[in-house]
């Protein structure tokens, strides 16, 4: 399976860049294509180049081109399968033709020129270039049954009393077959590699695209619920004690929670843009106290106990721990809103357990019951940050806990949060 362009853009650029004409570039990087594997341009025709050199060479050696003879023959029968795949478009329909084609035909012209001997012959090595070319290209099967062949070619020449130094050629065969072999398996590993890359890639990319969603879940989830607490008790202010005062300040607030929550969600999925983007730092730990009073100021009775140095919990910790008890919270309001809700946080040096529980209405609500996409999120969130997370029902309450170990990233002391008592 190919994973890029047999022709490279630094390649391509390298044949503009010498004054190839841009015809033969495009024709290059087409025939390029119908390769087995990636090799540049240059590997196969040094290749094919070779082979042509040593057949015209071989031929020479027996004074074959005048008068013409077989070994004339063998070397035209060698040169055109070359040939032929360079010029011909239709010549490549399948690779074991490719194979069969360029194995015969430098096997068979090889063999015809080993008919006349020739002192310190220069023919075995068509049969070398071929037997290592097909071994860069084709599987190991073809390869070796082609190195059997071409060895046979060998042999009989030789107990014909034609060929001298034949465990030379054998053993030169022998190793053009382990170079071209050695070759091929590392360019497969090159394609696994970047077939890997690209898995690793799009998963990333897959990881991010849900990151960003549980983002915006989040924010939008826990933004609407607050804003809605607001205007439920402006809506109550006007309606049933007619206090325009109370009313404005529940409109103000969920006014500046409206525009925080559209500042966040810019920045969120500002993320999907490419090139660089603005990143506002991620609430942690120290922005808990904060996300409660926001819910408190629009009347969900919270009581909360924080204990524990906030500098010993990692920024990965801190922003999961933050939007549990974000999702959480929101949750509540949506489910069970006026519901008495106790939020408990202990930070330790090895790790920190977050307990949220609220009191159950009369009418058990369905979504916390049955857990839906928030309480998915949460858990995928605890298991990102190598932590669990447990919600359900107790005896006359729903119960969110999450426990997370960590090695704590600063073990400098920090700012203690301290409360003995509910508040």
């Amino acid at each position: 399976m190919k994973v890029a362009a047999p022709v490279s853009a630094v390649t391509e650029k390298a044949l503009r860049s010498r004054m190839v004409p841009a015809k033969a570039v495009d024709y290059i990087a087409r025939r390029m294509a119908e390769m087995p594997h990636e090799y540049t341009p240059a590997v196969v025709i040094v290749s094919d180049v070779a082979m042509v050199v040593i057949a015209i060479v071989a031929v020479a050696q027996r004074d074959g081109f005048f008068p013409p003879g077989v070994a004339l023959l063998g070397g035209l029968i060698t040169i055109l399968p070359l040939v032929a795949m360079l010029f011909r478009k239709d010549f490549i329909p399948t690779r074991g033709q490719m194979f069969f084609r360029l194995s015969a035909g430098a096997i068979v012209g090889a063999s015809l020129i080993l008919l006349e001997p020739a002192y310190a012959d220069v023919a075995p090595f068509i049969l070398v270039l071929i037997v290592g070319e097909i071994a860069a290209m084709a599987s190991v099967r073809v390869s070796l049954l082609v190195a059997a062949v071409a060895v046979a070619a060998l042999i009989v020449p030789a107990l014909l009393g034609r060929l001298e130094f034949v465990p030379v050629y054998i053993t030169v065969t022998a190793l053009g077959w382990l170079i071209g072999f050695v070759l091929q398996t590392q360019l497969r590993l090159l394609e696994q590699e970047r077939l890997a890359q690209l898995t690793r890639a799009d998963q990333a990319a897959s990881a991010e695209r849900q990151r960003i969603s549980r983002e915006v879940h989040d924010v939008v989830a826990h933004s609407l619920s607050v804003t809605m607490l607001h205007l439920t008790a402006a809506r109550r202010a006007l309606q049933e004690d007619n206090d325009t005062a109370e009313a404005i300040d529940a409109l103000i607030d969920a006014e500046r929670l409206g525009r925080q929550a559209m500042s966040d969600i810019r920045r969120t999925v500002g993320l999907l843009r490419e090139g660089p983007a603005d990143h506002a730092p991620e609430p942690g730990v120290g922005d808990i106290g904060t996300l409660i009073d926001d819910f408190v100021r629009a009347g969900l009775p919270v009581e909360s106990a924080i204990r524990g140095n906030s500098k010993l919990v990692p920024d990965t910790v801190g922003l999961c721990l933050y939007r549990i008890t974000q999702e959480s919270l929101a949750n509540v309001a949506k489910h069970a809103s006026g519901a008495r809700t106790r939020i408990t946080l202990k930070m330790g040096s090895t790790g920190s357990t977050l307990i949220i529980g609220n009191d159950l209405p009369r009418k058990v609500f369905g979504q916390q019951s049955q857990g839906g996409s928030g309480l998915i999120g949460m858990q995928q969130r605890a298991r990102l940050v190598g932590g669990t997370l447990t919600a359900g029902r107790t005896r006359d309450s729903w119960q969110v806990r999450a426990d997370i170990p960590y090695q704590p990233e600063n073990s400098a002391a920090g700012h203690t949060c301290t409360f003995g008592e509910w508040r």
